[in-house]
């Protein structure tokens, strides 16, 4: 049994959505932002950066996106999640999520979380406002260069489609609209479809229910 420590809305889904794919057992555990529970002892025994997502497996704990993203799909090949047969295509989806995690994430961060970066308001104001636009370019990239189309490696859905559905999902938050990106929006909707990702929302919307 795995266990995947989330937050809501976080890119934690991302993780969820690959383990509703891959038919491994799994179950999935709140931390509390609200509450500050990513700083608690407790916690930060599990992920010492004090950041979702964290998998825990037999082990030890995986974290990072891109890792945990790629251990999913090597623990279930069966699932198909990654072209694991291929080392190039395999490359290239991890590229891709590399992007997603060190620049198209990180501008989002700009947007909401200026104090990692910086202490003064104004400062925070200046990241803030230029968030929007760079996390606009990035998304540029992707439909100019990076999505292949239908999905991120061509003809074949991989972990790195979860992950960029759940950071297109992100535009609307910055008032960015999908509609400006036709072969990203395209995506957005034909990977909202799956039932994965159904599971996947509707398994957090239970545990933070209660």
């Amino acid at each position: 049994m795995y266990t995947l420590f989330f937050s809501p809305n976080a890119c934690s889904l991302a993780s969820h959505i690959a383990l509703a794919e891959s038919g491994l057992p799994y179950e999935i555990k709140w931390v509390k932002f609200a509450d500050k529970e990513q700083q608690s002892e407790a916690y930060l025994k599990i992920n010492p950066k004090g950041r979702v997502p964290a998998l825990a497996t037999d082990r030890g704990v995986i974290t990072e996106s891109v890792a945990i993203l790629a251990f999913i799909a090597q623990a279930a090949p069966e699932a198909k999640l990654a072209p694991l047969d291929d080392p190039f295509l395999f490359g290239k989806m991890q590229a891709f999520n590399a992007y997603i995690a060190s620049t198209v994430h990180v501008a989002y961060a700009h947007w909401r979380r200026g104090y990692r970066w910086a202490d003064n308001q104004s400062s925070f104001d200046d990241m803030a406002a230029k968030a929007p636009k760079v996390f606009h370019d990035c998304f540029q990239v992707i439909e100019d260069s990076l999505l292949e189309g239908p999905y991120v490696l061509g003809e074949t859905y991989s972990v790195a489609d979860a992950y960029l559905y759940l950071m297109t999902d992100w535009l609307a938050n910055m008032k960015l609209d999908r509609a400006d990106f036709p072969k990203v929006n395209a995506h957005y909707e034909r990977v909202r479809q799956r039932p994965a990702v159904q599971r996947a929302i509707a398994e957090q919307a239970a545990a933070t229910a209660v």
